[in-house]
């Protein structure tokens, strides 16, 4: 997979998504936003061997879509810090998650934003395996959250986040998911996991941050 950066936000580049594959998909025909994307080098499909589960409405083509992107990411800079990057939206193909293509493609849009002029990128996230997966790309709680339930997490555009290794910061992100309830059942098991079924006993005593790797 090959990273391209579709343009910043005066760009108004946009993609065309196949909703069955992507989560936010309309969020990618937007104009308001830059984006990049990890797509395959020859334009060949990124998931040849998937198999949408339902099919398209009458009169819509799936040749329409660009099936060549593999995960995307939308963003621009905060309102109220113009020297961070907000990142907006990253959703990875369905064929293709859990092997790293999210945090991989924040990774690539580092230097681009240093270049930019940004000094931080900045992401909110509204579930334990995003969390997790940006903490592992260099991110780091920083203890505020959205209206949205998301928890806002940070990292500076050279360096991972300084304070990435506390983890007592990082047990305090996990624990806010634990305590909204509503979960699944695999989102459950990932928090027994890392933090202690009732926050004792159990890998939660010592859990800390994931191994930094991109």
């Amino acid at each position: 997979m090959e990273f391209d950066l579709l343009g910043w936000p005066e760009d108004e580049p946009t993609l065309r998504l196949d909703y069955r594959a992507f989560s936010y998909a309309g969020k990618f025909v937007m104009t308001t936003t830059g984006k990049a994307a990890l797509r395959t080098a020859d334009g060949s499909a990124a998931a040849p061997g998937w198999e949408p589960d339902r099919e398209l409405p009458e009169g819509m083509d799936a040749a329409a879509f660009d099936a060549d992107v593999a995960a995307v990411i939308a963003f621009d800079a905060d309102r109220t810090d113009p020297e961070v990057l907000r990142i907006r939206y990253v959703t990875v193909h369905a064929a293709l998650r859990g092997q790293g293509l999210g945090p991989r493609l924040v990774g690539e849009l580092l230097d681009p934003a240093a270049e930019r002029g940004f000094d931080r990128v900045r992401i909110a996230v509204n579930n334990p395996f995003a969390y997790e997966a940006l903490y592992r790309a260099g991110f780091a709680f920083t203890g505020k959250e959205t209206g949205l339930a998301e928890l806002v997490l940070e990292r500076p555009v050279d360096a991972p986040a300084a304070d990435r290794e506390d983890a007592a910061r990082y047990r305090k992100g996990l624990a806010r998911y634990r305590e909204r309830g509503g979960l699944s059942d695999a989102e459950r098991s990932f928090l027994r996991e890392r933090l202690g079924d009732g926050g004792s006993g159990g890998r939660g005593a010592g859990a800390r941050p994931p191994e930094l790797r991109i």
